[in-house]
This record gives C-alpha cells, sequence and structure tokens, in this order.
C-alpha cells in the first residue's frame, strides 16, 4: 500500500500473507508468491467474501487471467444466494477467449453484470497482471482498469427500465454488504487489495 493510500485512509485487505479479513472458503488459496488463487477444481465454497460490510467505498486490486479465466467481484452482496442478483457483480473476465464471443456487452470484463456494459480494450494480455479500481456511491458507480474509465454510470438510471438483462436484481436496493471474489470454477490470480470506506 502507498504511504498516500495510508494517508487516505485504506485498509489493506490481502497483503500475500494471511486471509483473516475473508470468510473461509477451501475454493481459495494463497500461493507460495503471496497471491490469492482461486481453485477452478474446489467443488464448494467457490465465493470469497470480506467479513466486514461496505457501503460506499473504493476498492483496488490486481489480478491476473488464465486463458478463458472467468471470476467476478461481488459488492453489496450478503453471504447467501447469487451475488450477481442479491448484490452486485462486477465481471472478471477474458474477454478475448473464443468461448466468450457471443456473449452481451454488460457480460464482458468490467461490467455490472446484467445491468451496465463496460467499454472493451482496457485488459492487458492474458497472463500479465492488470490493476481495477470499483468506486461506488450511493448509485454511482465508476470502474477503472489499467487506468481507462470502462464503467461511469448511475444505477438507478441504468435501470430506470429494467435492468439491461431483463432479469430481477433485488440486490440494487442494498445499500451495503459483503465485497467478494465470486468464482466460476476457473483459474485467477489476484493481489494487493485494499479498500477504503467513504
Amino acid at each position: 500500500m502507498s504511504n498516500q493510500e495510508k494517508q487516505e485512509g485504506f485498509e489493506m485487505l490481502f497483503d500475500g500473507t494471511n486471509l483473516d479479513k475473508w470468510t473461509s472458503t477451501p475454493a481459495y488459496e494463497i500461493t507460495p508468491e503471496g497471491y490469492i488463487r482461486s481453485n477452478p477444481d474446489a467443488k464448494f465454497g467457490k465465493n470469497l467474501y470480506t467479513k466486514d460490510q461496505y457501503g460506499d467505498f473504493v476498492y483496488r486490486f490486481e489480478f491476473k487471467l488464465t486463458p478463458g479465466a472467468n471470476n467476478g467481484v461481488g459488492i453489496r452482496t450478503p453471504l447467501e444466494g447469487d451475488a450477481a442478483y442479491q448484490g452486485m457483480e462486477i465481471q472478471i473476465l477474458d474477454d478475448g477467449a473464443d468461448v466468450y464471443k457471443d456473449l452481451k456487452p454488460y457480460q464482458y470484463h468490467g461490467s455490472v453484470y446484467g445491468i451496465i456494459a463496460a467499454k472493451r480494450g482496457a485488459l492487458n494480455p492474458v497472463g500479465e497482471w492488470n490493476t481495477e479500481e470499483i468506486r461506488i456511491q450511493g448509485d454511482k458507480i465508476k470502474i477503472t482498469v489499467n487506468g481507462k474509465v470502462i464503467v461511469d454510470g448511475d444505477l438507478k438510471q441504468a435501470t430506470k427500465n429494467g435492468p439491461a438483462d431483463g432479469k430481477s436484481h433485488p440486490g440494487l436496493s442494498n445499500s451495503s454488504g459483503h465485497i467478494g471474489f465470486l468464482g466460476h470454477g476457473t483459474e485467477v490470480f489476484l493481489r494487493n487489495i485494499r479498500v477504503k470506506k467513504m
């Protein structure tokens, strides 16, 4: 964590050594290099959640994709149920993989799943580290990947005629909840995770 982040009030959620600030799950492990790895073979507990709850916040992390990788960041989500609907899910996805060529715009990397489509083209090549920041305050959400703003939206405005995917998203009305990494049976690496409550 940078000195500036310390002064701004950021809290380290993962520094490479322990998962003390997270719920326990067999689906995520710390690698010898000090990264969190989502285990693609895990049968249970595919999601890793913060013990604390957050409402308005800035969330920063780094991630590295493997070919065809699919994960997500759950925000304002409960510990039970499908976080993409009971909370919100920000996609983590290997956009360029052939298997995903027919996705809807609101399913690509950085999108608020089913609600706001992200701009594409900000991801580094598979196997390289990426930086991401998710900033949410009230209904305003802004997502930046590798220094490029890919989502700058308003959840209420985006859903005034219903969510883009036509499904029910009760989690949109949550004012706070847990932050999580949502596993979808693929390998993703994560590091340097920090958060600031606003």
